[in-house]
């Protein structure tokens, strides 16, 4: 009798057992797409960034337009100053005598009624020989485009002129140093003339008829 009782205990034990196995097999199974689920969410969830604090990583740095004091800032998206046109300038005309002696400038408006600034070598050097230099040129031309900028003049027309006639036809040294020279005062150049005269035949030189007496 003993033994059937403690068997009846030993069976009732193992399925009390079994049932209790099965039980959390099915808690399991019940759990387990919940936290599929939640892995899921996670990964599906987009990452938002804190719009307080911005990360700079990644973001290129904006660039720093300088502003001279008093002027307007430029409006987003303006084009460039365009440059400046021809009809823009304000015209006048130069005319510079170049012989191997002296070097005059004179400048005019452009119907050349009316004379804007004036200078000659002779009005730099104090050598005679050194007036129709290419220094005493430079500095003359310097001179004279100082005095026409001041006066509102942005552009020279320039007419050369050699002391002609049954003189030389060409000009002397200071003719290309005062081009130069003005143009890297900050004037605009327009046309550059040769205006010498030349004769469609010839002048008498002086002299007489046995030649100059020296």
């Amino acid at each position: 009798m003993v033994s059937n009782e403690v068997e009846n205990k030993e069976e009732v034990k193992v399925a009390e057992e079994a049932t209790k196995h099965t039980h959390e097999k099915k808690e399991h199974k019940h759990a387990a797409p919940e936290v599929h689920e939640a892995k899921s969410e996670a990964k599906e969830a987009p990452v938002v960034k804190s719009a307080e604090a911005p990360s700079q990583e990644g973001v290129a740095a904006a660039p720093v337009v300088a502003v001279a004091p008093g002027a307007a800032a430029p409006a987003a998206g303006a084009l460039p100053p365009r440059p400046m046109a021809r009809r823009d300038y304000k015209w006048a005309v130069c005319h510079v005598f170049s012989s191997k002696n002296d070097t005059i400038l004179t400048v005019t408006d452009l119907s050349g009624a009316e004379t804007l600034a004036k200078a000659s070598g002779g009005m730099i050097v104090k050598a005679d020989r050194e007036e129709g230099k290419p220094y005493a040129a430079m500095q003359a031309a310097a001179k004279v485009a100082n005095e026409v900028k001041n006066r509102g003049i942005t552009g020279l027309h320039i007419r050369i002129r050699a002391p002609g006639g049954h003189g030389a036809k060409t000009p002397g040294a200071g003719a290309q140093s005062v081009v130069r020279s003005l143009a890297r005062m900050g004037l605009r150049i327009g046309k550059i003339e040769d205006v010498t005269p030349t004769p469609t035949d010839t002048t008498k030189r002086p002299g007489g008829r046995r030649g100059r007496r020296v």
